[in-house]
């Protein structure tokens, strides 16, 4: 079994006056996922100070404030989405957390789950305020069994402590959190997949609009956040908006929780400002490559890989600036990948992966990312490409992108895509010769 002390998040060290670790503090602390160690670090204070000093309205103008946005990979403002909950008619709420954590190359709400359980739960109880929510549900991915067993305790303690339950902190709020155990779908990390999931349905999307403010779960008014996102909303209430927007850029601001993955001398989780550069957490904080590398996929394995030489490393890692390079910041999981391994057998590994996650509700999933667009790079890498694959591919990836009933198939055209872009060469080199240019096969080998 693996020890907290063999873990690899590794916590950032950087020393600048405004910033402090706080959404990790706790992580590979001993017994930092029990109540009585959270509590004498201050656990559960933001939300009594929310329950009875602070309206609904209060909470949501200062999660607004702190330019707080969403951590699972959108990034759409979490204030702002707050806000869009109807006035209150007397149905039911629901408040849910999305910890369906799937994404390849992101690993960082795993570790909040299983060392800071209560850290997430006092998050959604101040959420779940805010709007006016007096239920939660917590959709767990399923592999992570430890981070079940970790919430499945926490609430335990939580209600018996009466952090959870009726009338909490002497206020006239009740809450309580559902947790739910998912059966291991990547398409249920989208939000309405993960409903239809919740309410024992196919976990297939479901047409927008109606969006989950106006009909969510059971058709009832429901906002869905991430985990890091309820996490940092703890600190933005206990310290205030100002000190959280005193951190990041312009347009993105507070700590995020960035993951390095790959050849890297010490892989892990770190904590930074938005707005921090590639080259600090790879080379100051990671250690450094281990080999000569090639490009990086900056957000997890959705997003379009990025050439590695200066200008990228240079690149402030927030939302606007990765945009501009053509990509995503998406949930922070920076990805290796090493000047040998051929990088159409990299992309390869990534389209079998979105291939077998489709549900398969739509024709340009199914038929072009599980379909033609497998069959197409299962061709090159046996070896059997010839000419106009290469074009074929690039053609199949215009006709399929925006065109699917949810992101999945554009998730998957993002190494695709920048793949073709970056490396042709390596793509024509294989349909041409049907050996590859590179032959690496240690590490995402297919």
């Amino acid at each position: 079994m693996t020890t907290i002390a063999e873990k690899p998040q590794l916590i950032s060290s950087r020393k600048d006056a405004q910033f402090e670790v706080t959404l990790y503090k706790n992580v590979g602390v001993e017994g930092a996922h029990t109540l009585e160690t959270y509590l004498e670090g201050g656990g559960y204070k933001a939300a009594k100070k929310a329950l009875t000093t602070m309206t609904p309205e209060a909470v949501v103008d200062e999660v607004k404030r702190s330019g707080l946005r969403g951590r699972g990979g959108a990034g759409f403002p979490t204030g702002l989405k707050w806000s869009f909950m109807p006035k209150p008619d007397g149905r039911q709420r629901f408040i849910v957390c999305n910890a369906d954590e799937s994404e390849p190359g992101s690993f960082k709400d795993r570790y909040l789950m299983e060392d800071d359980p209560h850290q997430l739960l006092e998050g959604m109880v101040i959420a779940g305020y805010a709007i006016g929510a007096t239920k939660g549900v917590l959709y767990v991915r399923g592999e992570y069994y430890k981070s079940y067993e970790r919430l499945r305790e926490a609430l335990a303690e939580a209600t018996a402590g009466g952090y959870l339950g009726k009338g909490l902190f002497g206020s006239e709020f009740d809450f309580e959190i559902i947790l739910h155990r998912g059966a291991g779908a990547y398409i249920c990390g989208e939000e309405t997949s993960l409903m239809n999931s919740f309410e024992g349905l196919r976990a297939n999307p479901r047409l927008k609009p109606p969006f989950p403010a106006q009909a969510g779960v059971y058709g009832l008014p429901t906002t869905i956040n991430n985990v890091e996102s309820f996490a940092s909303a703890v600190h933005i209430i206990a310290k205030g908006a100002d000190w959280y927007a005193s951190m990041g850029t312009d347009d993105s601001k507070g700590t995020k929780l960035y993951q390095v993955s790959g050849p890297a001398a010490k892989p892990g989780v770190y904590e930074l400002p938005m707005g921090a550069t590639f080259r600090e957490l790879i080379f100051e904080l990671a250690g450094g490559p281990t080999e000569p590398i090639k490009a990086l996929i900056p957000g997890g394995s959705s997003t379009p890989m990025l050439a590695f030489n200066d200008e990228t490393l240079d690149t402030p890692m927030d939302y606007g600036s990765i945009a501009k390079k053509g990509s995503m910041l998406g949930t922070g999981g920076v990805i290796l990948i090493p000047q040998e391994k051929c990088i159409v057998n990299a992309t390869w590994n990534l389209v079998r992966f979105y291939a077998h996650e489709s549900c398969g509700k739509c024709t340009p999933c199914r038929e072009g990312i599980s379909g033609w667009m497998t069959k197409m790079y299962q061709k090159l890498v046996s070896g059997r490409g010839e000419a106009g694959d290469v074009e074929l591919i690039e053609i199949m990836s215009r006709n399929i992108k925006g065109k699917a009933f949810c992101p999945l198939a554009d998730a998957c055209l993002g190494p695709v895509q920048s793949s073709l872009a970056l490396f042709r060469d390596e793509y024509e080199h294989l349909a041409e010769h049907g050996t590859p240019k590179y032959t690496k096969t240690n590490w995402w080998s297919a």
